[in-house]
């Protein structure tokens, strides 16, 4: 199984790179890609420096142009795509069906990865993109339980990516209205959910207040940890009771499941993070590239070896193991 790792700058790549990744994804400075946050991602002379790094070090470069175009501004993906193929990108992942048909149409030689924000979930949904746009991989969102993945793989010819670490999110993979409402700016249409220039935090009398565009989000007594304040994963009160209602604020740790994610027939896993610094990608990258190795050597599999690297310093299973039901 390839391990797909996060770049969201030149330095990150060659980080990830230099810890092992087989490939990185990344994307441009502006709002084609799905993680548009000042101080991140590349301009397109970056990305040809990028690509030349991770190609002398035997790795894949995957730009990830995966928003969906603003009406009137479609030139903007179109050129982050001509952008890509130009840097040398071994594949582009992709999620709006017009940006796909320009892809196929203009370059039907490059490779072409079906992002998870086009939350394609079922082998009919899959096997559209496939047969229209000659798909070659997607990555599948993050609702399915093991047995579920094994199924698609069994029921389509197209490879499967799933993640495997990283952030969770309790929307149709960035189909956020709360996060639009609260800021004005869509996680699939501006490429950012909870942006920092909307975040505020207050602390008086020990108590620690976050705040979303004006909303209140959480309060975070002394001592304990204050996640990012998302409103999904924020605290709310009830009739019942007060807590996290949608979301704990937890990370997804999918490294015990590796044996029977390659069962299922899944061809590479995917890390979150492109906002997160050097350290983080060092240090899971490593991590998972030795739990590779000890899937391949026979060897159990350690859990919990990224809990410093966690969100609130737990971690979930999430859906993989759907224990609701």
């Amino acid at each position: 199984m390839e391990l797909i790792c996060p770049a969201g700058t030149p330095s990150s790549l060659r980080t990830a790179v230099d810890a092992g990744a087989d490939a990185v994804y990344c994307g441009f400075r502006n709002e084609t890609n799905a993680r548009n946050f000042p101080g991140l991602n590349f301009s397109p002379e970056e990305l040809v420096e990028g690509v030349a790094y991770a190609h002398r070090h035997g790795a894949k470069v995957l730009v990830a142009i995966n928003t969906f175009p603003r009406a009137g501004a479609l030139e903007l993906w179109r050129k982050a795509v001509d952008d890509a193929v130009a840097a040398g990108a071994d594949a582009l992942i992709l999620c709006d069906i017009g940006l796909m048909a320009y892809t196929a149409e203009t370059y039907p030689d490059i490779r072409l990865h079906v992002s998870v924000q086009a939350a394609a979930a079922n082998p009919d949904a899959i096997r559209f993109y496939v047969e229209r746009f000659n798909a070659k991989r997607v990555v599948l969102p993050r609702v399915l339980s093991v047995p579920e993945i094994a199924a698609i793989t069994r029921a389509t010819t197209c490879e499967v990516e799933v993640f495997v670490f990283g952030g969770l999110c309790v929307m149709a993979e960035g189909r956020c209205s709360l996060s639009s409402y609260a800021t004005g700016l869509s996680p699939n249409m501006n490429g950012v959910c909870s942006p920092a220039s909307h975040v505020a935090y207050e602390e008086a009398s020990g108590t620690v207040t976050s705040r979303l565009g004006g909303f209140t989000i959480n309060k975070f007594g002394k001592g304990e940890p204050a996640a990012y304040p998302t409103l999904c994963k924020g605290r709310f009160k009830t009739e019942l009771s007060t807590g996290y209602i949608f979301e704990d604020p937890v990370s997804l740790d999918a490294a015990t499941l590796l044996p029977g994610l390659r069962d299922a027939g899944v061809k590479a896993l995917k890390i979150e993070g492109r906002q997160r610094s050097r350290a983080y990608i060092e240090n899971v990258v490593r991590s998972f590239r030795e739990a590779l190795s000890a899937l391949e050597e026979g060897r159990t599999i350690p859990a919990g070896m990224l809990l410093s690297m966690s969100e609130g310093q737990s971690n979930t299973l999430g859906a993989y193991r759907k224990t609701w039901r």
